[in-house]
C-alpha cells in the first residue's frame, strides 16, 4: 500500500464535509419534521424553530390518535401496502425469471411489448374508464391491483441473468427437474436480494400513493393515510384564506384554534406517515445495494 500523499489527506477531509452536507440536507427536513410536531404552532408559524422543540407539547399528537379518520386511513394504507406488494411480487418475480431464460421463444418480442407500456399509456381517463367497466370503484382492489412496474420487471430479468449460473439450470434440469420446479427450488431462494428490492420499491410507492385513491375511491372508509394526510393539509390551506372580517370573536377564535390544531396535526401527520418505511428500510438495506447492483448495473 503506497504512502498516503497530503494531496490525498485533503481529497479525504474535503469529501467527508462534502459527505457531511449531504447528510444534514438529507436528514434535517425529517429532523425539522419532528421538532415541529412536538413544537407550538404559534412558534412553527413563526418560523422561530431551528434546532430544537419550542413550546413543547405532545397536543399534535394526541389529536392525531383521537382522529377516527386517521386510525381508519393508517389501516387502510397498511392493508394496501401488503396486498399490493404481494401481489406486484407475484407478476414481476416470475415474469423476469421466464424472460431471462434463453430458451424462451420470442423473449426479445415480448420485452419490446413490455418496454413499449413504459412510454405510451392510455392515459387518465381511458384507465378511469377500465377501472369502472372492471366494477372496481370504491373498492380496495382498485388500489391494489395497480399492475406490473415494467422497469422493476426488468431490474429483475437481469438479476436472474447475471447473477444465476446456467450450470444451475442444466444440473436441475438433469435431475429430472421441470421449468416449475427449476423456479421454486433453484431460483427462488438464491432470488433474496432482489426481493427485497422489489419489495421495497413497491411498499414505498404505494404507502406514498394517493393520486389513484383520489380518482378511484369517494367511500371515506377507504381513504389511505395520504389521501387524508392531503386532506388535512387542504384545510390548514383553506383556514389561512378565511375572510375574518365578517366573523365575530368567537367566530375568529374558533378559526384560529382550528387553523392552529391542522398546523400541529400536519407535521406530526407527515412523521406518523414516513415511520413505518423509516423501520422497513433498515431491515431490507443489506440486501437493497446487492440487488440494485447485481439488477441494474451489468448486462
Amino acid at each position: 500500500m503506497r504512502n498516503r500523499t497530503r494531496g490525498d489527506k485533503i481529497f479525504d477531509f474535503c469529501n467527508v464535509i462534502f459527505m457531511l452536507l449531504v447528510l444534514l440536507v438529507a436528514l434535517y427536513p425529517l429532523y425539522f419534521t419532528v421538532i415541529a410536531s412536538l413544537s407550538s404552532p404559534y412558534e412553527v408559524m413563526r418560523g422561530n424553530l431551528i434546532l430544537a422543540p419550542k413550546g413543547f407539547t405532545i397536543d399534535a399528537y394526541r389529536n392525531v390518535f383521537m382522529n377516527d379518520d386517521i386510525w381508519i386511513g393508517y389501516r387502510n394504507s397498511t392493508f394496501y401496502t401488503i396486498a399490493g406488494t404481494l401481489y406486484a411480487l407475484c407478476l414481476t418475480i416470475p415474469c423476469g425469471y421466464v424472460l431471462s431464460r434463453k430458451e424462451l421463444p420470442g423473449k426479445n418480442l415480448f420485452m419490446v411489448y413490455f418496454m413499449i407500456t413504459m412510454y405510451f399509456s392510455g392515459g387518465m381517463i381511458p384507465s378511469y374508464l377500465l377501472v369502472k367497466e372492471l366494477k372496481l370503484l370504491n373498492t380496495p382492489w382498485a388500489l391494489i391491483l395497480g399492475g406490473m412496474s415494467v422497469y422493476n420487471m426488468i431490474i429483475t430479468r437481469t438479476f436472474y441473468k447475471n447473477s444465476i449460473p446456467d450450470e444451475l439450470y442444466e444440473a436441475a434440469k438433469i435431475d429430472g427437474a421441470n421449468e416449475y420446479r427449476t423456479f421454486f427450488q433453484v431460483a427462488l431462494p438464491l432470488s433474496k436480494s432482489i426481493i427485497a428490492v422489489i419489495a421495497l420499491y413497491v411498499m414505498v410507492g404505494i404507502w406514498n400513493s394517493y393520486f389513484n385513491a383520489l380518482l378511484y375511491v369517494t367511500n371515506r372508509d377507504l381513504y389511505p393515510l395520504q389521501l387524508i394526510l392531503r386532506n388535512i393539509l387542504l384545510l390548514n390551506e383553506q383556514m389561512k384564506l378565511i375572510d375574518v372580517s365578517a366573523m365575530d370573536e368567537d367566530m375568529i377564535a374558533d378559526a384560529n384554534k382550528r387553523a392552529l390544531m391542522a398546523e400541529g396535526m400536519k407535521y406530526s401527520l407527515i412523521f406518523i406517515s414516513s415511520l413505518p418505511m423509516l423501520i422497513a428500510y433498515p431491515f431490507v438495506q443489506k440486501h437493497f445495494v446487492k440487488g440494485v447492483m447485481i439488477g441494474a448495473v451489468k448486462g
